[in-house]
């Protein structure tokens, strides 16, 4: 890729070119799957979300393994898969005019297991997978911006695969307290670009990060469940950070676009030669704190509390590499921590039928501030219904169907060029915005020993 030093030098093309780039990097780890709150499933499994993801006190299928392990030794000896069909739809407004991604569906199979080994232990373990995630602007630019621009053609996309498997240990301690520990282990290929140029050839300037590159992590849950008397049940779970190794890309060049950051009010950019330039896409320590309550038998209502340490992983996001005159940039996205509200409710309308509701809200980790970071990946859902049921079809078999919709949020920021006015004035830019809706369907079927 080219760059003469008039274009590196324009600090609105260089500002504009940050907006992708550092929002494609904020993608930062799971797949997009059911309500998400951040980046983070609510739900593994169709059970999970027909109850809203409010299972850490109601452990109902064996994907309990992800989401509290203590459950595994609380549950029946089963197997379970499931295959569901997500569907988000996105927009945002890099500042010339909004614009929708061209990949909205994708698929998450997941797969879970409990088995009685002796001695009150019980191994067991989930799994999960995401393909394709991320997103896939491809925009004209108008003829007002083609020469600030130097180009005719926007293309900002992202692409994220990822799949998670936790092998776990349940035991149950007493008629009381049950405690458990997954290990988490994970495998993770991003890719992202972002570029401007003529229609024919995006080659003229940009950051092109566009040859996947795979990494492996690790972390650990550790659960707790305690049955107070039939009625009520306690349960906890700590995660701890996932740590991956780098992303590594070989690169001729780079062009690292000049961002403005909101805390320190300046505005920079970098070159880099060619060489290997990494990142770490890492996943935050997280707590959450259920209460499941039966006030008749075949009737349960679970709520759940969930603090996610998004700070510590997405507050700045650096790229080390042969940049000249430094190591390292790093990318301003400052995502807040989250606070996450998990409601879900059970009903056994007959001893082979049940049916589900939930809803989740989740406080945004993107600040307003940071709109133009933040635009590839906005994760900016708040609230979130969920509807679900499941059929004992006999012989063990079990049928659990689930839907999801999350309401539509919009987070704007200021223009793109914030702090360089005299663009803004000039009209070249608009304000930015992101917009996401998410919808998801599917269905799972499970066989109980």
């Amino acid at each position: 890729m080219s760059i003469n030093r008039a274009q590196e030098n324009d600090p609105m093309r260089r500002s504009v070119l940050a907006v992708a780039v550092s929002g494609a990097l904020a993608i930062g780890g799971v797949g997009v799957a059911e309500a998400t709150t951040g980046y983070q499933l609510d739900g593994i499994g169709q059970y999970q979300v027909g109850m809203g993801g409010a299972v850490v006190a109601a452990p109902g299928d064996p994907m309990t393994a992800i989401s509290n392990p203590a459950g595994l030794a609380d549950i029946k000896p089963q197997v379970a898969f499931s295959a569901e069909v997500f569907n988000p739809t996105r927009s945002a407004n890099f500042g010339f005019g909004e614009i929708g991604s061209h990949t909205n569906v994708y698929a998450v199979p997941s797969l879970g297991f409990a088995a009685p080994v002796g001695g009150g232990l019980v191994f067991g373990g989930g799994m999960y997978g995401t393909s394709g995630l991320g997103t896939n602007y491809i925009q004209s630019i108008p003829p007002t911006f083609q020469q600030t621009l130097h180009g005719n053609t926007l293309i900002a996309s992202s692409n994220l695969q990822q799949f998670v498997f936790a092998p776990a240990l349940a035991m149950k301690v007493n008629k009381h307290l049950s405690v458990g520990a997954a290990l988490d282990i994970g495998y993770e290929s991003a890719s992202f670009q972002e570029q401007f140029g003529n229609s024919q050839t995006l080659t003229q300037s940009g950051f092109n990060l566009s040859s996947p590159s795979a990494a492996y992590g690790v972390g650990l849950t550790l659960g707790f469940l305690y049955k107070v008397n039939p009625m009520v049940t306690l349960g906890l779970t700590y995660k701890t950070p996932q740590i991956y190794t780098p992303l590594n890309w070989q690169e001729s060049s780079e062009f690292f676009p000049a961002y403005f950051n909101s805390k320190t009010g300046q505005v920079t950019g970098a070159t880099g030669r060619a060489g290997e330039y990494s990142a770490h896409l890492n996943y935050p320590q997280q707590i959450a704190i259920g209460l499941a309550i039966r006030p008749i038998p075949q009737w349960l209502v679970s709520i759940e509390g969930q603090w996610i340490n998004w700070k510590n992983t997405l507050n700045q996001f650096t790229i080390y590499g042969p940049w000249n005159g430094t190591n390292s940039v790093s990318l301003p996205v400052h995502w807040r921590n989250e606070y996450v509200f998990n409601f879900g409710t059970q009903y056994d309308v007959t001893p082979g039928f049940q049916v589900r509701a939930g809803y989740v809200y989740g406080s945004n980790p993107v600040p307003n501030a940071d709109t133009a970071a933040n635009l590839i990946f906005p994760a900016i859902v708040t609230n979130a219904i969920t509807f679900g049921a499941t059929e004992k079809l006999g012989m063990g078999w079990k049928l659990t169907e689930a839907y999801m919709h999350s309401f539509s949020n919009t987070i704007q920021g200021g223009p793109l060029l914030d702090g360089l006015q005299n663009y803004v004035q000039a009209g070249y830019v608009q304000n930015t915005s992101s917009t996401l809706t998410e919808n998801s369907y599917g269905i799972q079927i499970g066989y109980d020993f």
